[in-house]
């Protein structure tokens, strides 16, 4: 997937994303961390606004993207913000670092754009390898709920003077998938271009995951539902799933 002009229109279409709810999350999940983190990972960065907030509550920061374009835009943020952030260009189902952080983070919708088991697994053991003993790995998903009642076969758009879309989401062919068709209207003086993305996402139920972090050899500590800071979930009638996991001490 080229990520391009996708990349240049991320952050206006992404304007009413909740990035501070992100962020009071993880501060509250790393505080009950068993060691101090102070270097954290972000896996699947993007254009950085997760990263960036981070970054500014004192922890020293890596962004990780497959991207080169929003690598790009996210560091032209951190040099406006005068931050000395990280950032990486790797596959997070492939990696190859020797770095290890005391947590590591992937955020919204990451985790959904893996859609094989296999990857899901080599995904969960690079994240275990990026971690100290005692580390913690936080990660969301769109919960199987949300994807069967909300997004399949739904459509969806919006217009303004800038940038108008229409997003048809239909179901995929496997059990808790969709695929995102969107056509984008983007305003270039008097004119507006018009580009297309085709995005596909998946997401598993709640045992699914749990079941291939135990047998990476991770430790979940706690699941939560929509940014709540307790305990517990409801896949069907909560839209975003927290997975908060540990790295064991040998």
């Amino acid at each position: 997937m080229s990520y391009g002009r996708f990349a240049q229109v991320y952050d206006q279409l992404m304007s009413d994303v909740p990035y501070d709810e992100w962020v009071s999350f993880t501060k509250n999940r790393l505080h009950e961390s068993s060691i101090v983190v102070e270097n954290v990972a972000d896996l699947g960065a993007g254009t950085g606004e997760i990263t960036l907030r981070l970054d500014k509550e004192g922890y020293k920061m890596t962004g990780v993207d497959v991207s080169e374009e929003m690598l790009s835009i996210a560091h032209q943020k951190s040099i406006q913000h005068q931050s000395s952030i990280r950032w990486l260009q790797m596959d997070i189902t492939n990696m190859n670092t020797s770095s290890t952080f005391d947590a590591v983070v992937c955020y919204c919708d990451v985790v959904n754009y893996i859609t094989e088991i296999h990857q899901v697994q080599a995904f969960f053991h690079n994240a275990y390898q990026l971690l100290t003993p005692g580390g913690t790995f936080i990660f969301d998903v769109h919960s199987t709920g949300y994807v069967q009642d909300f997004l399949a076969n739904q459509t969806f758009g919006t217009v303004t003077d800038d940038i108008s879309y229409i997003w048809f989401c239909e179901e995929g062919d496997r059990p808790y998938s969709v695929s995102h068709d969107l056509t984008f209207f983007v305003r270039e003086g008097n004119q507006y271009e018009r580009f297309d993305e085709l995005h596909y996402q998946r997401t598993f139920s709640v045992e699914t995951y749990v079941g291939y972090l135990q047998e990476t050899g991770l430790k979940v500590r706690s699941i939560h539902g929509d940014f709540s800071d307790e305990n517990g979930y409801n896949e069907e009638s909560q839209d975003r799933i927290f997975f908060v996991c540990e790295k064991p001490y040998k």
